[in-house]
């Protein structure tokens, strides 16, 4: 069976759309920022477009807020520890048209 490596190059994070939240993962993510539930919610998710389900808030060029560089200049995500089960399940799960020409990663064995 093959398994995804990540390669940490941070493209599923620039594709703009809609990263769903769970109830659980709403109170993780403002666990790790620091802040109240309450802010999170106001200041840090959005409506989706189908008014089903909160998402994470994105830059205005489409990349999601949380996406940021570390000390070495590589992509890294602010709120790893706590990422909403979207992008931990990239791509086997979730995947966007056209992933493959993107992302640096790729699939090998277990």
């Amino acid at each position: 069976m093959k398994k995804f490596i990540c390669a940490r190059c941070g493209e599923c994070c620039r594709w703009p759309g809609a990263v769903k939240l769970e109830d659980a993962e709403v109170d993780a993510i403002a666990e790790t920022l620091g802040i109240s539930v309450e802010k999170f919610l106001a200041d840090h998710t959005r409506i989706t477009p189908d008014r089903q389900h909160l998402s994470l808030c994105e830059k205005e060029n489409g990349e999601c807020e949380y996406l940021s560089t570390d000390s070495n200049g590589l992509p890294c995500c602010l709120i790893e520890r706590a990422k909403p089960r979207q992008c931990r399940e990239f791509p086997e799960k979730w995947n966007f048209p056209g992933w493959q020409s993107k992302c640096a990663g790729k699939f090998g064995d277990e």
